[in-house]
């Protein structure tokens, strides 16, 4: 008898690649958990909008004091683009005047920027300088790009926030910022 016992060989065929079911499974998963992220993803960027966006609003109540303090004879500026380039086409140079002050950015000066518009409006002016301003910011798309309102005034430069139950996209304004409807940040 010899050493060595032979087996009879089996014909068996290899598979190359990945079955269609073992694809679809593999496209199962992914689904599933590109699924379970998305609202994370989502929520994640809404809160960066939101910061973003109260501290575009520090940037203007910034620039708001330094233009009525530069242009003493017109007090507070009475719109974002009084504060930015005033609507100068791109690629010109911006000097700073009443009309464009050059002390935010062209995006902000705008009225849009992180997926939030924002407003300023001028209070009620006495002999011909605006006194007073307020500014607001309100999400683009609800529950999209943000979800809370934000506000500020000269009255106590303080920015201040609403939950937005309502789902506003519209700014809001001076008097319903000083109103008590927005708290505190």
């Amino acid at each position: 008898m010899s050493p060595f016992v032979t087996t009879p060989v089996t014909s068996r065929r290899k598979q190359k690649g990945f079955s269609l079911i073992e694809l679809l499974i593999v496209v199962a998963i992914i689904v599933i958990l590109i699924t379970m992220a998305l609202p994370r993803i989502t929520s994640a960027k809404i809160g960066a909008n939101e910061a973003a966006a109260a501290g575009a609003l520090r940037q203007i109540g910034q620039a708001e004091t330094q233009y009525s303090t530069t242009y003493a004879l017109k007090g507070f500026a009475d719109s974002l683009a009084a504060l930015g380039n005033g609507g100068l086409a791109n690629g010109t140079t911006c000097a700073p005047s009443p009309d464009h002050a050059c002390l935010i950015d062209s995006t902000l000066s705008a009225g849009t920027k992180s997926g939030y518009k924002f407003v300023v409006t001028p209070g009620n002016p006495v002999n011909g300088v605006n006194t007073s301003y307020a500014a607001g910011a309100a999400p683009m798309a609800y529950n999209n790009t943000g979800v809370r309102l934000f506000c500020m005034t000269s009255e106590d430069s303080q920015i201040r926030a609403d939950s937005n139950i309502g789902a506003s996209t519209t700014p809001p304004s001076g008097a319903s910022c000083s109103s008590g409807q927005f708290s505190p940040m």
